[in-house]
């Protein structure tokens, strides 16, 4: 299989939802088949299915795929509002649990609560296919401007 094309991409403005979804390929996020459905500056969402690899002992998605999610779709978004400008790094991951989980897809939301000079801070919301949301959390980014 030939690997696509990412030359022309200067910034994570530039990548497509599929574009996104092909970055993934081969990293944490691709294990759990996390699936980018909306990529813009002011909201990021995607999608998975749970498979029982996701679970913990109990039998229910394990807190650490929540997270995941969470932290992912924040920087994601992150890195695409700040654009040429430079990357992010998450700096704090503050993620509450809030119904178990044992089948279905679910899908992750990204919006901004603060875009800064130095810092953004994003909510991410995790709902199920009844549209209730089953975990949720906040997600501080640095902005790392480029050199130059």
């Amino acid at each position: 299989m030939t690997q696509p094309d990412f030359s022309s991409i200067r910034s994570l403005a530039d990548v497509t939802p599929e574009l996104m979804t092909q970055f993934s390929e081969g990293t944490f996020t691709d294990l759990i088949g996390l699936k980018y459905t909306e990529l813009t500056a002011d909201q990021v969402s995607a999608e998975w299915v749970v498979t029982p690899q996701q679970f913990q002992p109990a039998g229910i998605v394990n807190g650490g795929v929540y997270c995941t999610v969470i932290e992912t779709l924040a920087s994601v978004a992150g890195g695409v509002w700040l654009g040429e400008r430079g990357n992010v790094v998450g700096v704090n991951n503050n993620t509450d649990f809030l119904r178990a989980v044992r089948e279905g897809k679910l899908r992750g939301v990204a919006t901004p609560i603060h875009r800064g000079r130095s810092q953004q801070l994003w909510v991410v919301v995790i709902t199920d296919e009844q549209d209730r949301t089953v975990a949720r959390g906040q997600v501080r980014l640095q902005n790392m401007y480029a050199q130059g």
